[in-house]
């Protein structure tokens, strides 16, 4: 190997690698004899609590004298952020925002407006007159379900049931009756003897094709009067020779100053809110 230059003197690598060797060998054997030791007398010591708090039981299940099961809070928290993450599926699949949002869209598409109101808009709205629509289902759930799981007077699958109550008779009001049988006929499902026993699986796809249907009949209701107001614009423009012209174009005015004249907004929201009996 090459002698190299440092600093103007002249070293040999080999000197480098030997010295390195060396510590290596002194150091090795003193680490494998203090390894054991610490080692040895982390398993002696006993596992005090961090800050003195003891330490939360991950899972554990107790079983009651009357045979149900009652769960840790970790695993109860684990099942609630479980839950969280379907809510958004659950708001529009099992409360009145299906309907209220495939009206409001028909109704833009009526006016004949793309953008205004925005998605963001109807949405916010949407979600208000969920809210306002469904606020004693909700009062409901909180006095039946809420209140007595926070004061611990009720296990947790006690809880679910009864918050699962009100939503039930909620969508078993809107359900139609042959989309009910016709679910009821696809899952095989037979020895229901009372509305009340219909399962969730078969009332909540039940509840949503009853829900789309009533939206489009209301959208088509919606839609004549703004239909009307475009033939004629067309039909006059066609008489006067303005083929070129656009009819939405001139239509569009008239359309939105009959919507105000008739205070639209309060129409549509007030027939909206009557539609759901609760």
């Amino acid at each position: 190997m090459r002698e190299h230059r440092l600093g103007g003197r002249r070293f040999n690598p080999w000197v480098v690698v030997f010295f390195l060797s060396i510590c290596c060998a002194l150091t090795v054997p003193a680490l494998a004899q203090e390894v054991p030791a610490a080692v040895a007398a982390d398993e002696a010591a006993p596992a005090l609590p961090i800050d003195g708090i003891p330490g939360l039981p991950a899972f554990t299940v107790t079983t009651n004298p009357d045979g149900s099961q009652d769960y840790t809070v970790t695993l109860q928290i684990l099942v609630i952020m479980t839950v969280l993450s379907l809510l958004p599926a659950l708001l529009m699949m099992m409360t009145s925002f299906t309907r209220i949002i495939i009206v409001f869209a028909i109704l833009r598409q009526a006016l004949g407006l793309q953008q205004s109101p925005s998605n963001q808009i109807l949405i916010g709205l949407t979600l208000f007159l969920t809210f306002f629509i469904m606020a004693p289902v909700f009062e409901k759930v909180n006095s039946g379900a809420l209140q007595p799981y926070i004061n611990q007077d009720i296990g947790a699958r006690e809880a679910l049931a009864r918050t699962a109550e009100p939503f039930h008779a909620f969508m078993l009001l809107q359900t139609r009756e042959t989309d009910l049988a016709l679910f009821m006929r696809i899952g095989d499902i037979n020895g229901v003897a009372t509305p009340q026993d219909v399962p969730m699986t078969v009332l909540v796809p039940a509840f949503v094709t009853s829900e789309l249907k009533t939206a489009f009949q209301i959208g088509f209701i919606l839609f004549i009067p703004f239909l009307v107001i475009d033939i004629v614009v067309a039909s006059v423009l066609m008489a006067m020779g303005m083929m070129m012209l656009s009819p939405l174009i001139i239509s569009l005015p008239f359309k939105i100053m009959l919507f105000v004249l008739v205070d639209g907004w309060g129409m549509v929201i007030g027939s909206l809110a009557a539609s759901f009996a609760v």
